[in-house]
Order: structure tokens, then sequence, then C-alpha cells
């Protein structure tokens, strides 16, 4: 039995997870730590680092503010940690980047195999549609709860495509003060908040007299549950280093 510690897990995220675990007979959660505790069927913790439960893992889906204490905290324990929360700053990522010489960290933008999939995809579209001129536009559809904008995923699937052409890409996110022609040489990233879109993401491939669109559409929050919970299970006893999605769809 796989013994998980749920760091945020008064969250909305928090709770899909905490319930999809309960159905399953692989895993427990032991703590669980949130900066408004209530009563919870497990031990509950409004500092992490009054936490002294023993786990196999942690799962994080909390706030950018809330991840730097809990690296550390993960660190001293000796402890794998699954790092669902986006929006993190360069401060925060560096120290990530450094634990990761220490503990198993694994951290995904987006916690989807079907993203993650169609980033995949991206690498292979790009590789064959840049050098026939198709230029190319991210758009991405959130709740209007979101505080980030772009989405950490449109991040992703830029960085997919960006990444297979050696960074020759420019990230545009407003082009009211442009007053030029679009260079072939940017990718365009728009994000819309409103109502209570889980989230949506489109990838458009635009050319001379044809388009072709990615697109993945989620229709619940338990679809990143799954993810982070098969990353859970995965990351339990690894060796240090960084490990993403990637990592498990290389394994199905």
């Amino acid at each position: 039995m796989i013994k998980i510690i749920m760091h945020g897990y008064n969250g909305k995220m928090g709770k899909v997870i905490c319930e999809l675990i309960e159905k399953d007979k692989e895993c427990e959660i032991v703590a669980g730590i949130d900066i408004n505790p209530t009563n919870a069927p497990f031990p509950t913790f409004s500092d992490i680092n009054d936490c002294d439960i023993e786990a196999d893992v942690i799962i994080d889906f909390s706030t950018a503010s809330a991840v730097s204490r809990l690296i550390d905290y993960c660190v001293y324990k000796n402890m794998p940690v699954v790092i669902c929360t986006t929006g993190l700053d360069e401060n925060v990522l560096e120290k990530i980047e450094d634990a990761s010489s220490k503990i198993a960290i694994f951290k995904s933008a987006n916690m989807s195999l079907g993203i993650n999939l169609l980033a995949n995809l991206l690498k292979k579209a790009v590789s064959i549609l840049d050098e026939n001129g198709f230029d190319i536009e991210i758009i991405e559809k959130h709740h209007n709860q979101k505080i980030d904008a772009p989405s950490g995923t449109a991040l992703l699937l830029a960085d997919a495509i960006n990444d297979t052409m050696s960074d020759k890409f420019e990230y545009i996110y407003d082009r009211s003060n442009i007053r030029e022609k679009r260079s072939n040489k940017e990718i365009g990233i728009s994000a819309i908040r409103g109502g209570n879109i889980v989230g949506e993401h489109s990838v458009i491939f635009a050319g001379r007299d044809e388009v072709i669109e990615f697109k993945h559409s989620a229709y619940s929050k338990e679809v990143f549950a799954i993810g982070s919970l098969k990353a859970g299970k995965f990351l339990a006893g690894k060796p240090a280093g960084k490990y993403d999605m990637q990592s498990i769809m290389d394994t199905l």
C-alpha cells in the first residue's frame, strides 16, 4: 500500500484527488496539509513542518506561494514529491532543480495523459509544417477563478514546439501595441477566462489555404486527478531525479 500525504487537500483539486484515492486499492492518504484544515479521515496540519507522519510520496496541488516550503520539507524528510501547482516563479523553479539532485521530483504543467500525448504530436507536426510556412497560434480557455495567464499547459505545448525547433520562436501574448506584420518566428498565445470552463487548449497551424487544428478539452477536474495519482504511484520508491508525464508515457 502506497502511503500519500496530500498537500492542499482542502482545495478544489485536492478534494477530487482525495475522493479518487478513497476508491483506490493500491494507496491511501495518511495525512493532509492545508492552510484551511477541516475534519478529514486522516491527520491534518495547517503547517507542513508540523507533519510527522511517514509516507512514500507527497502529492501537491496547492498554491505557488506554498511550494518553496514544501520542497524544503521534502528534502529534509528525503521524500519524493509530485508538484502539480503551476504559476511558479524562477526562484522556486531553481529550488526544484537543485532539490532534484537529492530527491525524486515529478513536475508537469498538466497532469492529463491526453495533453502530454498532444505535446508529442505537436513535436512531429511542427517539424513538418514549419518549413512549409505555417504560422502557430495557441488559444487556452479556463474558468474565471484561474489567477495565472497564460496557463501552464499553454506554455507546456508552446515549449514542446519550441524545443523541437531549437528555440527559434518568440512567444507573443499581446498584439495591441504591435503595429507590424506577424513574424514567422513567433507563437501567439491567447488566454480566455470565463464561467466554469475546466480547461480547453487549441493549437492552430495556419498555412496558405489550409488550417490544421489540434484541440484538447477537459470536462472535469478528475482528468488531472487521475494523472496526479498515476504520478504518485510512479514516483514512490524512485531515486533522486526529475520526472514528468513523459516518464510515465514511456512505460505505457
